[in-house]
């Protein structure tokens, strides 16, 4: 127990520092991380809070014109904003103008601020789980720190999301802290602290992979009320995001169901954590289009009409599919300049080929989901970020790890059913080839964690029960052989030391085996008794058995 107690302070311990060392870099730039859309989740969240339309709005171009002096940010990874190309003086005044010109063209309604035309901002009204979430912090330690206080909350609760996930697949603590230490080190902990609504979509993410790993695991209700529960917020943080993210997990799974089919393996699990995936799409899908908001026609319109400011095209798709090519292929040579993530995504192949866990086709779901997105909106503007894309970064994330663990090794050649063993193989080798594939099925993860040193024991244990019954069989045998030697010897003996005389008629009976003979014969040879031939100690075998042949009587002498 105090050793079980002293891993688990250790782990603890582990993840704390972590957390720490994340928090202390994090320390070195608390502003300049708001981005154009910044300030739209910002004056959204003070208008909750209690600030009028026009209060919200001042507050949040503030804030966004101080953060923007402060860039770049030379000191956190994965950052690609520019130098502020206008003084804080110039963008107040043209933010204001901006608001006054759209207040005077009919944006008069709604939570954000007039930052755009109302078509636009409808979008950011249709995410009203950040601002909810920014309103405490806000409140009660201003913009910048509370802005930076939950990008901080959000970083780290998705880290841990990671590592109980790596640690509920069956990783070791070190696969888990590694799995931690690899989110927050990833454009996924660069993302998380950006105030935007993208952090806090990836954080429930994290929390809907570990319901899936608890689903795959028999662990059914944990499972379902994490998942079912981070789909519901992901719903109203990022409805998009939730809505690809179910859809690629329900893929995922009924393609690994039709697998396992196939395989003749259980099925179960599996199809639960599909059929729920599938049915939260749905809900998700038909929740969006009730309440009205933007779905893909009109992301699709404003990538198109930047924004609204141009007229709709009557059939934008065929334009989209332009934009698309020409994104990816700029992507693919970015991606060949600064080969990081596919790197990354090369070890993590590795990993699905190397290793066996139930998180790996999760990992690759939630990386599918990341492509989608980026695929729903391919605007050059984003080549350089990582926002729309950050899923993928889950699957390096969640696979990698896996490789600082040891491969599960192959079942050693036991006897498949131990129980229908032949009767010439007794039951101590039928125990032990029981108990050798129970401790390998343990070390395998599918049975109770006893570990490989108890496995061992029971292995050595049985082997050694195994040579004390082949010894006792050996002895008794050599006892038995070295008896009839003697035996044979004495009673030849016996025999030459007689007269030869004619067969009587007590003789003839003897050969025929009659009682009456054999009760004579017993009486006439020196050193047997009667009691001694018929009856011997319980457990025990006279000496006549041994010398008689298995087509004759035992008192054939």
């Amino acid at each position: 127990m105090p050793n079980i107690r002293r891993t688990q302070h250790l782990g603890l311990i582990g993840m704390v520092l972590i957390a720490v060392a994340f928090a202390g870099l994090q320390l070195t730039a608390v502003t300049g991380r708001a981005s154009p859309d910044t300030k739209n989740y910002l004056s959204y969240a003070l208008s909750l809070s209690g600030d009028s339309r026009e209060d919200a709005g001042r507050r949040a171009i503030a804030h966004s014109c101080a953060s923007g002096q402060h860039a770049p940010l030379n000191t956190i990874p994965w950052t690609s904003r520019k130098t502020a190309g206008e003084s804080e003086e110039s963008c107040v005044r043209r933010l204001n103008d901006s608001v006054a010109y759209w207040s005077r063209h009919g944006n008069t309604s709604g939570m954000t601020a007039p930052f755009a035309n109302q078509r636009f901002m409808a979008i950011f009204e249709a995410r009203p789980g950040y601002p909810l979430f920014l309103v405490p912090f806000v409140a009660a330690f201003g913009a910048t720190w509370g802005l930076w206080l939950a990008g901080l909350v959000v970083a780290l609760a998705g880290s841990i999301c990671v590592l109980l996930t790596l640690r509920v697949a069956g990783a070791s603590r070190r696969a888990g802290l590694a799995g931690q230490a690899l989110y927050l080190a990833l454009p996924t902990g660069t993302v998380a602290m950006n105030p935007l609504s993208d952090g806090l979509s990836l954080a429930l993410g994290t929390a809907v992979v570990l319901g899936c790993t608890l689903l795959l695991r028999e662990r059914p209700r944990a499972g379902a009320a994490l998942v079912a529960g981070g789909l519901a917020l992901m719903f109203l943080v990022r409805y998009s995001q939730a809505l690809l993210l179910a859809a690629a997990l329900a893929g995922v799974f009924l393609a690994r169901s039709g697998w396992l089919r196939l395989k003749g393996r259980q099925t179960t699990p599996v199809l639960r954590a599909a059929v729920l995936c599938g049915a939260s799409a749905a809900f998700i899908y038909a929740g969006a289009h009730l309440l009205g908001w933007p779905m893909g026609q009109d992301s699709a319109q404003d990538l198109l009409t930047h924004h609204y400011q141009r007229p709709d095209l009557p059939n934008p798709w065929p334009e989209f599919f332009v934009q698309e090519g020409v994104f990816w292929s700029a992507w693919l040579r970015r991606q060949a300049t600064y080969p990081v993530l596919p790197v990354l995504l090369a070890l993590s192949a590795w990993s699905l080929l190397r290793r066996r866990s139930v998180v790996l086709p999760i990992a690759l779901a939630a990386g599918a989901a990341g492509l989608l997105n980026q695929a729903g909106h391919p605007n050059l503007a984003q080549l350089l970020g990582y926002r729309l894309i950050v899923f993928v970064w889950l699957l390096p994330a969640l696979a990698i790890p896996l490789l600082l663990d040891r491969p599960a090794r192959d079942p050693s050649p036991v006897p498949a059913h131990p129980e229908n063993a032949g009767v010439g193989q007794r039951d101590d080798t039928a125990d032990a080839a029981q108990q050798l594939r129970q401790g390998v099925s343990l070390r395998g993860g599918r049975g109770p964690s006893h570990g490989p040193r108890q496995t061992l024991a029971k292995a050595v244990f049985s082997m050694v029960r195994l040579c004390r019954t082949a010894s006792s069989s050996i002895t008794a045998s050599w006892t038995a052989a070295t008896t009839v030697v003697a035996d044979s010897s004495s009673r030849r003996s016996w025999s030459s030391d007689r007269p030869p005389s004619r067969p009587t008629a007590d003789a003839s009976a003897a050969r025929t085996g009659s009682p009456s003979s054999q009760r004579s014969t017993a009486r006439r040879r020196p050193g047997v008794s009667t009691s001694s031939t018929r009856f011997g100690p319980k457990g025990s075998r006279p000496l006549l058995c041994w010398v008689s042949s298995p087509s004759r009587s035992r008192a054939s002498w």
